[in-house]
């Protein structure tokens, strides 16, 4: 759906004189019930710009669609596949449960999936969604790219929520699949708003798919990437001057370039941190809290999102809250990140 007006001002009137901690070790017992910042949270009007659609593939869901399919899962139950989606310690594990995806097959399935993940993201006041998608997977199992798309299309023109996608390129596939793929989405462009870049970044660097965002450059399509999030400074450096990214996904890595992050800061191309997806594939163990608090004190455009949410256990939501406990931030912290959102997004200017 379109906006008749600035999302910003659709928001209730947010009551955002609240007590709250400034320390870093975040919200102060006695000061500001959690409920509270959760009510705050709620109620403020957010975009979503890292978020992967498989990814929002619920267990129930997960269960539904196999026996209607007749796909047979690797887990004995619902219990085992939640054991398994809370067992993974980094991304090599996680990308290992992808397999899931196996039981969308057809053009109602990935309607239901992308219409569950919109009445939820509506639930929590998501106002703007880009949400990625994995074409390559799809087609490499014998599903047509329309089908894909179509499903998911459907979806977005029945949810209140504005929503487009992102043609996520599979970094861990050659850029001829790449190639291929995007040539199957040329009748499709209206609802695809950019082009992206996901998967393991170890050993996949951005400039392997040059040519195919200069494809997608020509068919007037914005271009995100990930980068920082297992690559260092080097790949992000790389989707912005090779690939002409205008949005970094993840990032977080970035810190360990001060030249670079002054760069970012004096650009501002956004990044699209997902603080809790970096707290369970452990990246920065350890010292991961200390580096979102670098990172939201850098002067970067610093935007909050939930990457995976069926796998992280948490949706939009929940990491703003975890964002906020740990980093001590008040209520016009969170609006601020919450324009980011808006700010950094491809939706038409309105805010």
């Amino acid at each position: 759906m379109a906006y008749q007006q600035p999302l910003i001002m659709q928001a209730d009137h947010v009551n955002t004189d609240i007590s709250y901690n400034t320390s870093a070790t975040g919200l102060k017992p006695g000061h500001v019930a959690l409920s509270a910042l959760q009510n705050l949270i709620q109620r403020l009007p957010k975009a979503e710009l890292h978020l992967h659609i498989e990814g929002t593939l619920e267990v129930d869901m997960l269960f539904q669609l196999a026996r209607r399919n007749g796909v047979q899962l690797p887990y004995a139950d619902e219990a085992a596949a939640r054991a398994a989606r809370s067992n993974f310690t980094c991304l090599e594990d996680f990308i290992d449960l992808f397999t899931d995806v196996n039981v969308l097959r057809t053009e109602r399935d990935f309607y239901e999936l992308a219409a569950a993940y919109l009445r939820r993201a509506a639930a929590e006041n998501v106002k703007h969604v880009e949400m990625q998608f994995d074409p390559q997977g799809h087609m490499i199992r014998g599903i047509p790219f329309a089908t894909v798309y179509n499903g998911l299309s459907r979806a977005i023109q029945e949810s209140p929520v504005d929503a487009s996608l992102i043609f996520a390129f599979e970094r861990s596939r050659s850029q001829l699949s790449a190639a291929k793929a995007l040539m199957q989405a040329v009748p499709h462009l209206s609802g695809i708003c950019a082009v992206g870049l996901a998967g393991p970044e170890v050993g996949n660097p951005p400039s392997n798919f040059k040519e195919v965002f200069g494809s997608a450059r020509l068919l007037r399509l914005h271009k995100v990437a990930h980068a920082g999030e297992e690559g260092g400074p080097s790949y992000v450096r790389e989707a912005l001057s090779l690939l002409g990214a205008e949005r970094i996904d993840h990032g977080i890595r970035s810190l360990e370039d001060p030249a670079l992050v002054a760069a970012m800061v004096k650009s501002q191309v956004p990044i699209t941190l997902c603080p809790l997806s970096n707290v369970r594939l452990q990246v920065y163990k350890g010292q991961l809290e200390d580096r979102i608090r670098q990172v939201l004190a850098s002067g970067m455009r610093v935007t909050i999102n939930s990457d995976d949410p069926a796998y992280f256990g948490s949706y939009v939501s929940g990491n703003y809250e975890w964002v906020a406990g740990i980093a001590g931030l008040g209520p016009d912290d969170l609006a601020s990140l919450a324009a980011n959102s808006f700010t950094s997004s491809f939706m038409p200017q309105v805010v």
